[in-house]
């Protein structure tokens, strides 16, 4: 994959492993609206750390603006996870089981976005018991709503300080229902400084899941979730219902197993590579 920069608009030519719709839609962020998908060309408009981006590919072409070099470098080139060799991991998958393989094979364009950890948590908190429509609906109300202008008419997330000093009655205008108290626990513990992301970032997984369980309303698929999207950790293997579903056809015909007989099963045959391995299996069930 090659980076050149053309005035505010970066482009990524030679694409191998990388398709803007296929990352972009198999359920792991909500703040982007696509514009068109004609054979061979895709666009969308992209909201992600503060900031508005238009990202448009055709075939092995992805054109990313506005966005200086600096920019490009800090935000994108991680945001969109450029910099890792996904046709190694494929073949890992490969390798290691063949049902993988073949979710590598049809959602192989999937990339693992490194999203803003306050933004990530707030959206899967929301995501509880809700479908992907209903998800953005409830953000975007929530960024209408409390966040700041970024331009073109867009604003961004709200800030943990400016949702900490809402009540449930000024939020009751998203319709995030049961979920609003856990919004708004979470953005108290993290405008106080009990919850410091920053530092969470060096823990060890498990204790850093731990301390995101420690969140109200987090439970293990949320803190999972939160580990794979915006810290990184590959190595989870976020089981909702869906994958709950797909794991028990594909693995144990059909059989009603516990949730920690699919972790540990996810672990054995995945390794380190688990959260790609679901987000190709989430992709195939869907939309293979």
């Amino acid at each position: 994959m090659r980076y050149d920069h053309n005035g505010d608009m970066a482009v990524l030519s030679g694409l191998d492993s990388f398709d803007i719709g296929q990352t972009l839609e198999c359920g792991q962020c909500f703040r982007y609206r696509r514009l068109s998908g004609a054979p061979g060309f895709k666009e969308y408009c992209i909201t992600a750390h503060g900031k508005l981006l238009l990202a448009r590919q055709a075939d092995d072409l992805l054109y990313l603006y506005p966005t200086t070099r600096q920019e490009y470098k800090t935000i994108w080139a991680s945001y969109f996870d450029t910099r890792r060799d996904y046709a190694s991991i494929k073949n890992d998958l490969k390798q290691r089981d063949p049902i993988a393989g073949q979710a590598a094979q049809a959602g192989g364009g999937i990339r693992i976005l490194k999203q803003d950890p306050w933004e990530c948590l707030v959206s899967f908190i929301i995501s509880q018991n809700n479908n992907i429509p209903r998800i953005k609906k409830i953000i975007d109300s929530l960024c209408k709503n409390f966040g700041d202008s970024i331009g073109w008419g867009v604003k961004g997330f709200p800030t943990p300080k400016k949702l900490a000093s809402l009540t449930d009655e000024d939020m009751a205008v998203c319709k995030a229902g049961f979920r609003t108290k856990y919004i708004l626990e979470a953005a108290q513990r993290v405008h106080s400084g009990q919850a410091d992301f920053s530092a969470m970032a060096d823990l060890p997984t498990l204790e850093l899941k731990k301390q995101l369980m420690a969140f109200k309303g987090v439970g293990p698929k949320i803190a999972d979730c939160e580990l794979l999207f915006a810290f990184g950790r590959t190595e989870v293997f976020p089981t909702d219902v869906w994958i709950q579903r797909i794991m028990r056809n594909l693995y144990f015909k059909g059989e009603e197993v516990p949730l920690k007989d699919i972790q540990a099963l996810a672990l054995a045959k995945f390794g380190s590579n688990a959260g790609f391995a679901q987000q190709y299996l989430y992709y195939k069930a869907q939309f293979d």
